[in-house]
């Protein structure tokens, strides 16, 4: 899985950028406030999200921190939000933006963002609530799947016993939630 990249920008467009690292040229999809401080020639890293589409397409997208990265995956994890979405709502601001938007039941915050219509800013709202916990540094794991499990409320010892009993050949986030969650019930 690609988690980290640092390299060269020798391709700007208008949502993604081309990065050489070591000679190999990675499309990397960066939100627009990101997207905004990058040059041709500059030299960025980026903290990565790998998005493997049904067709096997494979997309990367990109971020300038951890933090950002977190805040993307929480937004993304939402019903009905896609990749290309949460990351057109994680570049509206900062964490602590949302977070005081969401508070107050400011749904203007979300004004303009294509295809985000009143109901589904609605939705987005409700499900971020309570979910900022997760985008703090002491209660990010760094293992997706076990982040999963403590969010829909299991222990987290126990879900780390769970999880390092899975064979290892159960890879992805999705697949490795989804068989622990099979464990956990029988």
């Amino acid at each position: 899985m690609i988690s980290y990249l640092k390299g060269n920008v020798i391709l700007k467009e208008k949502d993604f950028i081309v990065l050489n690292v070591n000679g190999v040229g990675y499309k990397v999809f960066v939100g627009k406030k990101e997207l905004g401080g990058i040059a041709n020639g500059q030299t960025k890293e980026f903290f990565c999200y790998l998005r493997i589409k049904q067709d096997e397409t494979i997309e990367l997208y990109g971020f300038g921190s951890s933090e950002a990265l977190r805040f993307f995956e929480v937004l993304n994890g939402i019903s009905g939000i896609g990749p290309k979405t949460a990351l057109v709502l994680s570049s509206l601001g900062s964490t602590q933006d949302l977070e005081k938007a969401i508070e107050q039941g400011d749904a203007k915050f979300f004004a303009g963002v294509k295809g985000i219509g009143t109901k589904k800013i609605q939705k987005i709202m409700v499900e971020l609530t309570g979910k900022f916990s997760l985008l703090k540094k002491e209660n990010y794991s760094g293992d997706e799947a076990l982040d999963a499990l403590v969010g829909l409320g299991f222990p987290k010892n126990k879900a780390r016993e769970v999880l390092s009993k899975l064979p290892k050949d159960v890879i992805s986030t999705e697949d490795r939630v989804r068989e622990a969650l099979k464990v956990i019930k029988s």
